[in-house]
Formats: structure tokens, C-alpha cells, sequence
């Protein structure tokens, strides 16, 4: 594996601060907003957020010929199901555990490239993989008991790591000739209008403004992780090896828990201390290349 460059070190490690450091913010949203609604508005603002940016920049809202279906496959697995899974997972388990499962998605890459695409896993690699993932048993270990009583929290968790999965290699392994942001932007203009339906239909019109703390998590939620998170994602899947980009999500659960400690006074245990220093092991094997001998 050749070495990764600066650049996508740092488009990792900014992508990986700040989906890391939302997972607080949709405690706070989410205490005064139902979830529906909550997405409805974060993708709302996405969408504003990227064509204003689109206009600014000039760039070019086409849609190469004959990728019209890879790009509402794309758009379904990455955000419109990732959103639905997620909002089902946390109707059964806490918001903490459901995103630990869900960021199993880096696991469902290596076996989905692994058994349907032949790809290759190198020693390094899959040494990362195992790590990676035992980081991720570490994360969940404690929280087994509330697994047992709710199997559907488990499923749809799983279930949204898997789609997220097939979606990473939906974009890999399409070619976005002349698109730049307007992948993203298409992707969330067509999961927007389920959504809002959903919304609308589950969550009913809102009762009440929510306070501006809350207001102010959300929007930021749609703004900076929706629009530009996203799109930092979608360059790296370009820029990486599938297996590579998929792994490089362990780290974020990690920073949810960090984050969750500084800002809302979270306990850390030992097992998510090991958990975190599992992960940048596996980062570390799987971004690094060995030296030559």
C-alpha cells in the first residue's frame, strides 16, 4: 500500500472531528425535537448549505448520462435508509449503543469486497480489521444486557453499518465524471422529500419552537457534518481503498465517546479507554504502509 498522503491524513482527521464530535449535539437536539423532524430540518439545511456553496463556486449541477440509478442507489443506502435504520435503532436502544453499531460499517466493507468484489486483504490489513473490530466488541460489551431485551435496536444498528457499506462501494466504484459537490448534493435532495413525508405524517407539525440551544445543535448538525462531512466522506472514498475509507469510520464512535465525556460529563471506563487505544492501533496499521525491508 503506497503511503497516504498529508492531505487525506488531515481530510481524515477533520472528517473524523467533526462527525466525532456531533454525536453530543443529537442528545441535546433530540431531548426537545422528535427524530424525524430533527433529520427533516439537519437535511433541510444540508441542502441550502451545499447550493449556496454550488452557486458561490459555480460549479456544475449535471448529472453525467446513465447515473441517474447509481446515484438514487447511492443516495438510499448512504443517507435516506442510514437515516431511517438509525432513527428505528434508537427507538430501542440508547443513541450511544445504536451509533457503535452502526459504525460497524468498516467490518460489512472487508467482507462485502472481500466475498463479492475478490478483493485482496493484505496481512496489515486484516490484522487492522480484527483490531478495529475488537474495538468495537469492547464498545458494546457492557452494553450486551440492553442488546438481549431489544433485537430490533440490534438489527436496524447492523443494518445501517451494512447499507452504509454498500453505498461507500456504490460511489467507489462508479465513475462521477465532472461531479464534484453536486454528488453530495443530489444525494441529499433525494433522501430530503421521504424524510420531510416522514416526518410529517409520523411526527405531526410541531407544537412548540424548540429552545436555541437546540435549534442551534441542529442546524449546525445539517451545515457542518451533513453538507461538509459529507462531502470530505465522499472525496476520501475517492482518494482510498474502500477497506481503507471503511476503516478509517472506526475512529469516529471513539471521538463520540470523548467528546461525550467533555461536553456532557459522560463516565469513561477502562474498557472504553482499551477500545480507544485499539483504534489507533488499527488506524495506524491500516493508513501507514510497512517499511521496506
Amino acid at each position: 500500500m503506497t503511503r497516504v498522503s498529508p492531505k487525506v491524513l488531515a481530510l481524515l482527521a477533520t472528517l473524523t472531528l467533526v462527525w466525532g464530535t456531533n454525536w453530543p449535539l443529537f442528545k441535546i437536539a433530540l431531548d426537545e425535537l422528535p427524530v424525524l423532524t430533527f433529520r427533516a430540518v439537519v437535511l433541510l439545511t444540508a441542502t441550502v448549505v451545499l447550493l449556496a456553496i454550488m452557486l458561490a463556486r459555480g460549479e456544475s449541477f449535471a448529472v453525467p448520462r446513465g447515473k441517474w440509478p447509481a446515484l438514487v442507489a447511492a443516495s438510499a443506502m448512504n443517507l435516506f435508509i442510514w437515516n431511517i435504520a438509525t432513527s428505528l435503532a434508537v427507538l430501542y436502544i440508547p443513541s450511544g449503543h445504536a451509533s457503535v453499531l452502526a459504525y460497524t460499517m468498516p467490518l460489512w466493507v472487508a467482507l462485502i469486497g472481500f466475498a463479492v468484489f475478490g478483493q485482496r486483504l493484505t496481512g496489515r490489513l486484516l490484522v487492522a480489521i480484527l483490531i478495529g473490530a475488537a474495538a468495537v466488541v469492547a464498545l458494546m460489551v457492557p452494553n450486551f444486557a440492553s442488546y438481549a431485551h431489544a433485537p430490533a435496536g440490534l438489527f436496524w444498528g447492523l443494518f445501517a453499518g451494512f447499507c452504509w457499506a454498500v453505498g461507500t462501494f456504490v460511489v467507489k466504484r462508479t465513475s462521477w465524471q465532472g461531479m464534484g459537490l453536486s454528488l453530495t448534493f443530489w444525494q441529499v435532495v433525494i433522501t430530503l422529500p421521504p424524510i420531510v413525508l416522514g416526518a410529517l405524517l409520523i411526527d405531526g407539525l410541531p407544537t412548540r419552537w424548540p429552545s436555541t440551544q437546540a435549534l442551534a445543535a441542529t442546524i449546525y448538525t445539517g451545515a457542518v457534518p451533513m453538507a461538509l462531512g459529507t462531502v470530505a466522506w465522499f472525496a476520501l472514498v475517492k482518494l482510498l481503498p474502500a477497506q481503507v475509507a471503511g476503516l478509517s469510520a472506526i475512529a469516529i464512535p471513539i471521538v463520540a465517546i470523548v467528546s461525550g465525556v467533555l461536553i456532557l460529563h459522560e463516565p469513561l471506563s477502562p474498557l472504553q479507554a482499551l477500545a480507544i487505544a485499539s483504534t489507533v492501533l488499527s488506524l495506524w496499521l491500516a493508513l501507514m504502509p510497512a517499511r521496506a525491508r
